[in-house]
């Protein structure tokens, strides 16, 4: 599957995923060939929090004994309700490059909502930074390199991504907690179809007929949404990439579909480009290097395959 997910187009991703899953189904046989063996975690489902949805997958890299390496971390989408960390992006060319793999699962927004978390996107937030809090914990052990971890993920994965690339450090040095005191800043982020704000008006700006990630908040529509905007600015400003952004921020790759067509309406509200566009104005001004990749002109892209973004950013390459 790694081929499927680091090498091609989104566009033609989904396309080539449903090809090989139906040869899978047909059996070891099928199309000829046996379908390749996905790569096993080094260790699977370690706990970094008590609830059922706090593990992780941690894949070390193929390398010299005792050398350490640079990680890739990844979140699963699937807008904070649905997904899994199985199958993690790039796993397979990762592990042959020498950079190891943690991908996580997350409380959902009905975990938080039922443990009184609100907003109940908060949960979601928290358990990305806490993995990768732990994982700092764990490097010495599962001999990463916690100078060198890079941030990926699709949809709200890629939200949490660039989250994770532009919020202040929450590490907090002084805290009876371990995990606590290590640094939740990487080196770089990749995100694939990321929302970037959870501004509404801002959204609507961008996207006209969008009305997702009102459920970020509870809320039942887009109109409650607008009306209680200004309530909730301090969180949408806590939570948003757009907001955090700023200068001496990491490096960040965004991908999408299709261009961008800012104010206008899209057939893909929840992944738009019109989400990257927005972002890479603030980007532009606050001085943070980036691309976007919007599957239109390769010769134009610093990295048309994208794995070179995490060899340049990770190994020097």
């Amino acid at each position: 599957m790694d081929g499927v997910n680091g090498m091609y187009p989104l566009r033609f991703r989904f396309i080539l995923m449903t090809v090989v899953l139906s040869l899978e189904a047909l059996g070891p046989g099928a199309g000829g060939h046996p379908p390749p063996a996905q790569p096993l975690p080094t260790q699977g489902n370690v706990s970094y929090g008590p609830h059922e949805r706090q593990v992780l997958d941690f894949y070390q890299a193929r390398t010299q004994l005792d050398q350490a390496t640079p990680l890739l971390f990844f979140v699963h989408g699937g807008g904070w309700m649905t997904g899994d960390k199985a199958n993690p992006d790039f796993l397979a060319r990762c592990l042959d490059s020498g950079i190891s793999v943690v991908s996580i699962n997350y409380r959902f927004l009905p975990d938080a909502t039922a443990a009184g978390v609100y907003p109940p996107v908060k949960a979601c937030l928290d358990d990305t930074a806490r993995a990768l809090q732990f994982v700092r914990v764990k490097a010495p052990e599962w001999r990463i390199d916690p100078q060198r971890i890079a941030a990926c993920g699709g949809s709200a994965g890629g939200f949490m991504a660039l989250w994770l690339a532009f919020h202040p450090d929450r590490a907090e040095p002084g805290s009876s907690d371990p995990v606590a005191q290590q640094s939740t800043r990487v080196r770089c982020a990749l995100a694939f179809v990321p929302q970037t704000t959870l501004d509404p008006k801002q959204v609507r700006e961008w996207i006209p007929n969008s009305d997702y990630r009102l459920h970020a908040f509870g809320l039942a529509n887009m109109e409650e949404f607008l009306t209680k905007r200004d309530e909730l600015m301090p969180w949408i400003n806590q939570f948003s990439p757009y907001a955090l952004a700023d200068a001496g921020d990491p490096p960040v790759l965004l991908f999408y579909d299709h261009p961008p067509a800012l104010g206008q309406p899209s057939a893909d509200p929840p992944h738009s480009a019109n989400y990257g566009a927005g972002l890479v104005e603030k980007l532009k001004a606050v001085g943070v290097e980036h691309e976007i990749n919007c599957n239109d002109d390769d010769s134009r892209m610093k990295y048309p395959d994208l794995f070179g973004f995490f060899l340049a950013n990770l190994m020097g390459k």
